[in-house]
């Protein structure tokens, strides 16, 4: 069965970025999608269209296909009355939007009571190289349609 519109896929990866290891699959833990739904970066969801299982696919991601360019409006200040804890320069912390969603970003320095943020995914910018296993290829159920995302033994019932 190929990877098509609609078909669960279960794939080991492994994704480099400048020769270094940034992200991998934990070995019996494959990364679970559902396929033409957005799931996974358009790059290599574009790439992996039409393999098959045991398929292994080497793909180079360019930023546009990625995360998408760094963009300095996305640095901004923020008052360090806004954190509640120590503040930690590289951590990830979630702020939350009007709408309610959730937004990461990444602290990139501290001067007095300012404290300089990064809006930017870590990895915009960056040309992604994934190496691919594709280990299984399914139809999806209605309910993952639905949902449109995979099912997994591991994942919530709603």
């Amino acid at each position: 069965m190929n990877i098509t519109q609609d078909k669960v896929v279960e794939l080991d990866y492994k994704l480099t970025v400048d020769g270094e290891v940034i992200d991998q699959s934990e070995a019996g833990e494959p990364l679970t999608y559902l396929h033409g739904h957005s799931n996974i970066i358009p790059g290599l969801e574009k790439a992996l269209e039409g393999h098959t299982t045991g398929d292994n696919v080497t793909v180079t991601v360019a930023p546009e296909d990625g995360y998408g360019e760094r963009d300095e409006e996305n640095v901004e200040e923020l008052d360090r009355a806004d954190f509640e804890d120590d503040i930690e320069i590289g951590a990830t912390y979630y702020a939350q939007a009007e709408d309610g969603s959730v937004i990461p970003f990444t602290v990139m320095s501290i001067e007095g009571d300012t404290v300089q943020v990064d809006f930017n995914p870590p990895l915009a910018g960056e040309t992604l190289n994934f190496d691919v296993t594709v280990l299984g290829v399914r139809d999806a159920t209605s309910e993952e349609l639905d949902h449109g995302h995979a099912h997994t033994p591991d994942t919530h019932d709603h």
